[in-house]
């Protein structure tokens, strides 16, 4: 039997993908390439990809889709093409942006002797007049009528909430349940809609390379829950372990006072807020579910929303954070975030990071990180952190009072007063859990690296992950003391670093 990734011809299946840095197209190159297709990113800044983990597997070309030659040279030699952009934050003219850009596109694709097209669209509501619908939505569904015009068989497929860690619409819902314990919302939070798991999308988008090419047409997908987005908000909350959220819905909000309300309240920008919002006001439900005809779901059945509201979570939830710096947005699954993702995605995760050139050697420095805690102490201001200690025990924490095993060497698991030993890599990485009681998870990580002058540099980085509105007052309740805390930490550690470094060390 054929490979599956393979073409007629017995050579792999050739994929054009745009939007490569985008929230879909980033997650889809990994999933091509793993189906045993081979990959062509079309993007107008390729370096911003440079640091996925799929780049030295994909190629990547640099063009625009609204360049005709850029998109004509991309096309040469492929098979199938993925349209994932869109001109959403370009301004008032994004329509017609979107409109030339589908034209070119299409007009491309059929010169090149593109055997397919794919795009992704959102999902129409039934029975409402096109011109009735958001910018946003009538934009989406123009796109996609060009595309199936264009003479190449294409696959539209139509989403309505696409649920995923970094997705607009999953951002929106998770800031605005976590930071608003109670909410006076507009009317559209009763609306129905019928929400999918990234993960469903991705695997459709694979599975459309393969259509039969007499299939040119539009599906509606979606995941096997419909709920109202007020539900979708409450189940986001008992998920995440919050406190019940109060929902009160007035009529009053207009999707612009709403879509301005969103971006005070989250950080989401307004220019997705809004027609995020704008789209919200009309039900949207898939009314057929023929993709399946033509590629099935899986065995385990569609993701449910709760289960990808959890996985959307899990990254954070489950301590899954990063060891280096450099490898902080490295994927593992397609709801993790990536390095092109916007900077407001992902949830709320609060740092404080410090570094320092230390004059002494990296073995020096790394003997003062793993004695830190305990009798050692933790190189800051005793009387904070023996006042943190106190607070701590005081509403049922451990406190202080652990200290620790040895007091020289570190193991994974260890307990270091009210952290835990998460993650170490001898001489090179420390990352502590907190084990106090906070509104959030918090961790604490220093590194060693070696310096190209024969000295160490220190880094330092404390994490906060809130939970709900406390976490959030919390940090910035402390925050004021974090230079005095954890500045004090970073030059104190370095000092005691530098003056046990033996004296030729500290004259460099």
């Amino acid at each position: 039997m054929r490979a599956t990734g393979m073409n007629d011809d017995d050579r792999p299946l050739r994929c054009l993908v745009t939007g490569a840095t985008g929230y879909l197209g980033g997650r889809l190159v990994p999933e091509l390439l793993a189906a045993g297709y081979s990959v062509r990113c079309l993007a107008r800044s390729p370096g911003k990809l440079r640091d996925h983990p799929w780049a030295g597997q994909a190629e990547v070309v640099r063009g625009d889709v609204m360049d005709e030659a850029s998109v004509r040279a991309a096309m040469e030699g492929t098979d199938v093409a993925y349209y994932l952009v869109h001109a959403l934050n370009t301004g008032r003219g994004f329509e017609e942006t979107d409109r030339r850009a589908a034209r070119i596109f299409g007009e491309q694709a059929r010169a090149a002797g593109i055997r397919r097209i794919v795009y992704l669209g959102g999902l129409s509501p039934s029975g409402v007049p096109e011109n009735a619908l958001s910018p946003h939505l009538r934009s989406r569904a123009e796109v996609g009528r060009i595309l199936l015009a264009s003479g190449v068989p294409t696959a539209v497929l139509r989403a309505a909430v696409i649920i995923g860690s970094g997705s607009a619409s999953f951002e929106m819902l998770r800031y605005l349940t976590e930071r608003l314990p109670v909410m006076v919302t507009p009317s559209w939070v009763r609306t129905r809609i019928q929400p999918i798991a990234v993960r469903d999308v991705l695997r459709l988008l694979v599975g459309c390379a393969r259509l039969p090419s007499d299939v040119n047409r539009a599906f509606d997908i979606g995941g096997p829950d419909v709920v109202t987005y007020q539900e979708m908000m409450r189940r986001y909350a008992a998920i995440a372990e919050l406190p019940k959220r109060v929902i009160l819905p007035v009529p009053l909000l207009t999707p612009r006072l709403s879509s301005l309300w969103v971006s005070l309240v989250t950080p989401v920008p307004g220019a997705l807020a809004r027609p995020l919002v704008e789209s919200l006001k009309h039900e949207v439900v898939c009314a057929e579910r023929d993709i399946v005809r033509y590629v099935p779901d899986p065995p385990e059945g569609l993701v449910t929303l709760d289960r990808a509201i959890r996985l959307a979570l899990r990254r954070v939830q489950d301590a899954d954070v990063a060891t280096r710096w450099s490898s902080a947005s490295t994927p593992r699954a397609p709801s993790d975030s990536l390095p092109t993702d916007p900077d407001w995605a992902g949830g709320s995760l609060y740092t404080d990071d410090r570094e320092r050139t230390v004059a002494a050697s990296p073995q020096a420095l790394w003997r003062v990180v793993e004695a830190i805690g305990g009798e050692n102490g933790w190189y800051s201001s005793p009387l904070a952190w023996s006042l943190r200690g106190w607070l701590d025990t005081l509403v049922g924490g451990v406190g202080l009072r652990r200290g620790r095993r040895d007091a020289i060497r570190l193991r994974v698991g260890d307990s270091l007063d009210f952290w835990r030993v998460e993650e170490i890599e001898p001489g090179r990485l420390l990352r502590l859990r907190a084990e106090m009681r906070l509104p959030g998870l918090a961790w604490l990580e220093m590194a060693v690296d070696p310096d190209p002058r024969g000295c160490a540099v220190y880094r330092q980085r404390a994490l906060f992950h809130p939970h709900g509105l406390a976490g959030h007052v919390y940090w910035w309740g402390v925050a004021p003391f974090h230079a005095a805390v954890f500045g004090g930490m970073a030059r104190n550690i370095a000092a005691a670093a530098e003056s046990a470094a033996p004296e030729p060390a500290r004259s460099r």
